[in-house]
């Protein structure tokens, strides 16, 4: 890999909003322990069910915060490359050091995309460390809980998920065996019925193959369970208005990402013209700038943002508050290891508009082994740890077990 700490940075030799401590003149002394300093920044990524990127960042006081930037490949760079601008810092300065790192790679992305990523797992972590050097729960740091588990909704896949019996099938063995009662199945699945795959047009017997997987799931599991159902970006406009004309009859929980999430316009019309369907999005939006105007406009009925995508634990709050003003409940997209599941359910404790947290990873047999903490999930509720940070601990045994090949494991604590 080159060396990324060492990139010249063009902004700041002729115009920067710096928010270093340098720069801001932050020179007083902190007692209570507080005066720590961030000594550097790692990243490994895991092979689960998705490439996890775990992010660690390490002080002088011997205290190491874990983090979790969305999976996929260029954060582990993006993250290398900000590490020169938050070593030296204090770790407790988090909505700064956000601040700041959004401003310092201002001119390489950070409007979205894998640089708010990036951040994102770095923000996470120092949400740790402080939690750990003034001995409370991440929770605490950001006003307290209003509930002390949250409630977990699992994304389920059936052995033929375009079988409607099949998923029928899942959905009942995921509520009686695993003891779910907050479901979501995918309707952006094969039909057999497809003339064309690239115009995002449904024809009449595909939209009633995904009434038909909708019908199924929600005749097995009755009032057992809310079940939602994600098209995943997938279909025109028309098509959406369509299909949630379909399923005005059937007990919905949300319908999920039914088109494109670049042109906003659009998005607002199929949201209100859904009879009863509520529409969810989010995902794919960046920052609570990001979200303003799906709020302000009444273009989306729940908000999904992804935690380690969307900025942090702060920013995701931020997002809920401004939600909240329009009364629009927050149900966290998430396909994180436990440590980003985590950290969402953190914040779902905090926010009074909290519906449920998303788990991505049930049949995956190791996801609680990255962690020394067992019965992460249980009934489908997670539980809000007391300890300090996160309250979790990663075992780096399981975590250099299950490395995406040709990774290194980051530094022990």
């Amino acid at each position: 890999m080159p060396n990324y700490r060492s990139l010249r940075d063009p902004n700041a030799e002729y115009t920067m909003r710096d928010l270093s401590a340098e720069s801001m003149g932050l020179e007083a002394k902190r007692g209570g322990g507080r005066d720590v300093e961030i000594t550097d920044v790692q990243t490994t990524l895991v092979d689960g069910n998705y490439p996890w990127i775990l992010v660690r960042v390490y002080t002088d006081a011997g205290i190491v915060g874990t983090g979790e930037s969305y999976w996929g490949g260029g954060d582990a760079e993006i993250i290398e490359r900000m590490a020169p601008f938050i070593i030296g810092e204090n770790p407790l300065d988090i909505d700064r050091l956000y601040e700041h790192l959004i401003q310092k790679m201002s001119g390489e992305g950070s409007i979205s995309g894998k640089v708010v990523s990036g951040i994102s797992g770095i923000e996470i972590a120092l949400h740790d460390i402080a939690g750990k050097v003034l001995d409370i729960p991440a929770y605490q740091l950001l006003g307290g809980k209003y509930r002390d588990e949250v409630r977990i909704y699992c994304d389920c896949h059936a052995g033929d998920e375009s079988e409607p019996a099949s998923n029928a099938r899942e959905a009942k063995r995921v509520v009686e065996e695993l003891g779910y009662d907050a479901l979501k199945f995918d309707l952006d699945v094969p039909s057999g019925h497809e003339k064309d795959r690239a115009n995002r047009h449904l024809r009449g017997p595909e939209i009633q193959h995904k009434v038909d997987i909708v019908e199924a799931v929600c005749e097995e599991v009755g009032d057992r369970a809310d079940v939602a159902f994600d098209c995943h970006w997938s279909f025109s406009a028309g098509s959406a208005k369509r299909l949630c004309a379909e399923l005005a009859d059937y007990d919905v929980w949300w319908l999920e990402d039914p088109v494109p999430p670049e042109n906003h316009d659009v998005q607002k019309t199929v949201t209100q013209s859904a009879p009863t369907t509520p529409i969810t999005v989010g995902e794919n939006v960046y920052r609570k700038h990001g979200h303003r105007r799906l709020f302000e406009e009444q273009a989306v009925d729940i908000v999904a943002p992804d935690l380690p995508r969307v900025g942090g634990m702060r920013e995701t709050r931020k997002i809920a508050d401004m939600a909240d003003t329009y009364y629009i409940p927050v149900a966290m997209h998430n396909v994180s290891s436990p440590i980003g599941t985590m950290a969402s359910a953190q914040v779902a404790a905090v926010i009074p508009n909290s519906l449920a947290v998303e788990f991505h990873s049930y049949q995956l047999g190791w996801w609680e082994d990255l962690v020394e903490e067992e019965d992460l999930i249980e009934e489908g509720r997670m539980a809000i740890p007391e300890e300090p940070g996160l309250g979790l601990t990663l075992d780096l045994d399981a975590v250099e077990e299950h490395m995406v090949e040709g990774e290194t494991l980051f530094d022990e604590a």
